[in-house]
C-alpha cells in the first residue's frame, strides 16, 4: 500500500494539491471487465461447421457386420470386483442375449484372479480355456516375428476382453502370448465352469450354437459388407454382381443447446452506460460463458462428446504410463490424414519431458499466427476442458476433420431468430415487477464422427512426474 505523504513547507503548510485529492477530478482509465474462464477454445475453431438443418444430422454408414465391440463394465466392492451381468451382451457371441437369468448365473461363475507384473496370462497356440475380463490394469499381446524374436502387438486395459471365442469354438487356440504389464485385476469364466452353466442353460446352448453355425458373411478389415470387385483377368470372363448394403438404423445427432437467463437491473442500464455499455458487457461475459460450455460439452458430453463415442478399436493406451513419441506414433498411424491432437496443458509437457528425454526437440507448427507444438507436423492443441482423474491420468484425442475426408464435423445451425452470433441468439423476454431486464442467450450445437477411424483416443497418459 502506498502513502500519499504531504509536502510539507518550514511553517508545515501543503504547497501542491496532493495525488489523493487529485484523483477525485481524474478520470479513471479502466479495461473492459475481464473473465479468467475464458480459454483458448482450439477445439471450437479447429472442426469444420456443418450447417442443419430441422436440427438433426443424420450419418449415413454402409452396412457393419460387425457386433458387440462395447466395453465390459464391472461393479467394485472393496478389492473385490464382479461383472454386471447385462454388460457380458458386449461380447459378439451374446449380443441381444436378454435371458437375464443366465448372464446373471454366467456372471457369478467369474473368478478374480490379482496379478503381478510380468505374469503370462496364456501363450500361443495353447487351447483357449478360460475367458478374461481385464478389470484393471494393462496387459500385453505378445507374438513371434519372422525370425522367432517377440513382438508387442498392442495393448489390453481395463473394459477389454479377450478369448470370447471359447463360447462358440471348442478347438480355438491363443493367437498371442499374453502377459501382464502392470498390477492388473482379472475376472476368469474357465472352460470347466462354462461348461457346467452350458448343461444347464439349454437356451444358451442353443445360441452359441447357433452363433458357431452361422455362415460368415464378407466382410472388409474394417466389417463392412464386402464390394465384390474383380481385377487382374483377361479375356470375358463372367463377372460378380455386387451392390453397396447401407446400415438400416443410421445414428442422429440431435443438436444440442446450452442456455441462461441473462438479467440486468433497469436503473443499472439506465444510469451506468457510460462510457461502458452495460448490458454489452454483460452480455459479451455471459456468451463466452456458453462458448466454454459448448467446447466442454463437445469433448464430454456421454451423449455426443467426443471422449464418449470414438470406437473401441480406435482406443489405445500407453505402454508406459507418459506420453510418449512410440504411443504417439501408433495414434498417429491409425488414421489417414490426422489434422489434429487435442491434449490437456498437462499431458502437452508430459509429452515434452518424455521427448526431451530422448533428445527429440519437434518443432512447432504456425496456425493462426500462433506457434503451436506439434508431432510429425500435425499440431497438438491444448485444451482444459480434458479431463485428469484422480490418479494423474488424461486422454490424447487424434482426429480428422471435415465432411470431404469423411472426419469429425461441428454441428450448429444459423439463421436462427434474433441470431447475435452464428447459431446464438438473444431474446428479449421483458422486465419484470422489480424492473430487472431479462434476455434469453442460448447456443445450439453438436459433433459427429462419419466414420470410426476419424478419431483416436490414447487413454491412459500419465501427467504426474514421475520420481527418479
Amino acid at each position: 500500500m502506498t502513502i500519499d505523504m504531504p509536502i510539507q513547507t518550514e511553517n508545515g503548510t501543503r504547497k501542491s494539491l496532493s495525488t489523493t485529492a487529485a484523483s477525485q477530478l481524474a478520470h479513471t482509465t479502466k479495461s473492459e471487465p475481464q473473465m479468467q474462464g475464458i480459454s483458448s477454445r482450439w477445439l471450437t475453431r479447429s472442426l469444420p461447421w456443418v450447417q442443419v438443418k430441422g436440427g438433426v444430422y443424420r450419418v449415413n454408414r454402409r452396412l457393419t457386420h460387425t457386433v458387440g465391440n462395447g466395453e465390459v463394465e464391472f461393479v467394485i466392492d472393496g478389492s473385490k470386483a464382479r461383472v454386471i451381468p447385462l454388460e457380458l451382451t458386449e461380447l459378439p457371441q451374446l449380443h441381444n442375449f436378454d435371458d437375464e437369468e443366465i448372464l446373471g448365473a454366467m456372471a457369478r461363475r467369474f473368478e478374480q484372479r490379482d496379478l503381478q507384473p510380468g505374469t503370462v496370462i496364456a501363450e500361443f497356440g495353447n487351447p483357449v480355456d478360460q475367458l478374461l475380463l481385464i478389470v484393471h490394469g494393462k496387459i500385453a499381446k505378445i507374438g513371434n516375428g519372422e525370425y522367432g524374436e517377440q513382438t508387442k502387438l498392442g495393448l489390453l486395459a481395463g473394459g477389454d476382453y479377450f478369448g470370447d471365442e471359447m463360447l462358440t469354438d471348442s478347438n480355438a487356440i491363443w493367437p498371442v502370448t499374453i502377459k501382464t504389464v502392470t498390477p492388473t485385476t482379472i475376472l476368469v469364466l474357465p472352460r470347466s465352469a462354462l461348461s457346467e452353466l452350458l448343461d444347464n442353460a439349454p437356451n444358451l446352448r442353443e445360441r452359441l450354437d447357433a452363433v458357431a453355425a452361422a455362415p460368415k458373411r464378407p466382410q472388409n478389415k474394417y466389417g463392412e459388407a464386402e464390394i465384390k470387385v474383380a481385377s487382374g483377368h483377361s479375356g470375358e470372363p463372367l463377372l460378380d454382381g455386387t451392390f453397396v448394403d447401407y446400415d438400416s438404423s443410421p445414428r442422429q445427432y440431435e443438436l444440442s443447446l446450452a442456455q441462461t437467463v441473462l438479467r440486468v437491473h433497469s436503473r443499472v442500464a439506465d444510469l451506468f452506460n457510460d462510457p461502458m455499455d452495460q448490458i454489452e458487457q454483460q452480455l459479451r461475459l455471459t456468451i463466452a460463458a456458453l462458448y466454454e460450455r459448448r467446447e466442454n460439452d463437445l469433448v464430454n458430453n456421454p451423449d455426443y462428446g467426443l471422449l464418449h463415442n470414438c470406437d473401441l478399436k480406435q482406443r489405445i493406451y500407453t505402454e508406459s504410463g507418459p506420453p510418449t513419441p512410440d504411443d504417439m506414433d501408433e495414434l498417429l498411424c491409425m488414421r489417414r490424414s490426422t489434422k489434429l491432437f487435442l491434449a490437456h496443458p498437462k499431458a502437452i509437457a508430459a509429452f515434452g519431458r518424455e521427448c526431451t528425454k530422448r533428445g527429440i526437440y519437434p518443432d512447432p507448427v504456425e496456425v493462426d499466427g500462433r506457434r503451436i507444438p506439434s508431432w510429425r507436423g500435425v499440431p497438438i492443441f491444448p485444451c482444459g476442458k480434458l479431463p485428469i482423474s484422480e490418479n494423474q491420468t488424461t486422454s490424447i484425442l487424434a482426429m480428422r476433420t471435415g465432411e470431404k475426408d469423411q472426419g469429425v464435423v461441428g454441428l450448429h445451425q444459423t439463421g436462427i431468430p434474433d441470431e447475435y452470433e452464428p447459431s446464438l441468439n438473444v431474446r428479449f423476454k421483458g422486465i419484470d415487477d422489480q424492473s430487472i431486464i431479462s434476455y434469453l442467450v442460448s447456443c445450439y450445437y453438436s459433433a459427429a464422427v462419419l466414420v470410426p477411424d476419424a478419431l483416436g483416443v490414447l487413454d491412459n497418459v500419465m501427467v504426474a512426474r514421475q520420481s527418479d
